[in-house]
C-alpha cells in the first residue's frame, strides 16, 4: 500500500512517500519559504523519487493541526483535492501526535509543544510506548501547562522547535523533571505522520467533503468578533 503523507502545519514541512512500511522518498525542511509556495512542489518531488505517479497512491495522511492557521489550511487544502481527484481516502493525524512520535522510544512522558504567541502554546502529552494521550491537545498559556505538568510529579520529555523559547521557564518550574529531546526531534516528519495514520481505520471516499482541520481554539478574527458582539449586547 502507498501512502502520500503532507505534513504543514506550522513553520517546518514536510512530505513523504511510504510503501509496504517503508519509506521511499522524504522531504524534511525548515527554510523561510510559504508553504503556499514550497508545499505543491515537494509533493511532486517525493512522488517523482519514489517512482510512482499520483493514481498508484493508495492513501493520505495530512496533519490536521493545531499550529498555524495558514500552514494547517494549507496542507488540508491540498490533501483534500488530492483526496478527492484521486478518489483516496484521507486520514487526519493530530500535529501534536506526529511531532510526539520522533520521541517515542522515550523513557518518558512526551509533550510535543507549538507556540501560539503571546506566552500561549498548543501542546499534547504522550505515553512514549503506546502514544496515548496523558493529556489531550490543546490551547493554554504556558503558566497553565506547567501547572498541569507539575501536577503529573513525573519526567516529560519536551520536544519541538517552539520548546526553545519557553525552556526557561519549563526548567524553572519543573527543575530535573524537565528533559529537552535532540534537536534531531525537532522537525515533524511526514513518514511517522503516516505510521500514526495506519493505526486508523481508514474512512470512506465520501468523508473527504466533511473532513476539516482541528484548531483546537477559534481564530483572532473570530474572537474579536466575539468581543464587539458581547459589548454591542451590554
Amino acid at each position: 500500500m502507498i501512502w502520500l503523507g503532507i505534513e504543514t502545519a506550522n513553520a517546518p514541512l514536510s512530505v513523504a512517500i511510504v510503501q509496504d512500511n517503508k519509506v521511499i522518498a522524504e522531504v524534511v525542511q525548515n527554510i523561510k519559504l510559504t508553504h503556499s509556495v514550497g508545499a505543491m512542489p515537494a509533493i511532486e518531488e517525493v512522488i517523482n523519487k519514489a517512482g510512482i505517479t499520483p493514481v498508484q497512491i493508495d492513501a493520505i495522511a495530512v496533519s490536521e493541526g493545531p499550529g498555524s492557521y495558514t500552514g494547517v489550511r494549507i496542507g488540508v487544502t491540498l490533501a483534500k483535492t488530492l483526496a478527492w481527484s484521486l478518489q483516496k481516502p484521507l486520514v487526519g493525524v493530530s500535529s501534536l501526535k506526529a511531532l510526539a512520535a520522533n520521541a517515542r522510544t522515550a523513557n518518558y512522558a512526551i509533550c510535543s509543544l507549538i507556540d501560539a504567541r503571546r506566552q500561549n502554546v498548543y501542546a499534547g502529552i504522550y505515553k512514549a510506548d503506546t502514544m496515548e494521550p496523558i493529556i489531550e491537545d490543546h490551547h493554554d498559556h504556558i503558566d497553565g501547562l506547567l501547572q498541569k505538568l507539575q501536577q503529573l510529579q513525573q519526567p516529560i520529555f519536551f520536544v519541538g522547535i517552539d520548546v526553545d523559547l519557553y525552556m526557561g521557564k519549563i526548567q524553572q518550574v519543573l527543575g530535573d523533571f524537565a528533559i529537552r529531546a535532540p534537536f534531531t526531534m525537532d522537525l515533524p516528519r511526514a513518514s511517522e505522520l503516516i505510521g500514526l495514520a495506519q493505526q486508523m481505520p481508514l474512512p470512506t471516499i465520501e468523508a473527504v467533503h466533511a473532513f476539516v482541520p482541528q484548531y483546537r481554539r477559534i481564530a483572532e478574527a473570530e474572537a474579536n468578533w466575539i468581543k464587539e458582539q458581547k459589548k454591542e449586547q451590554l
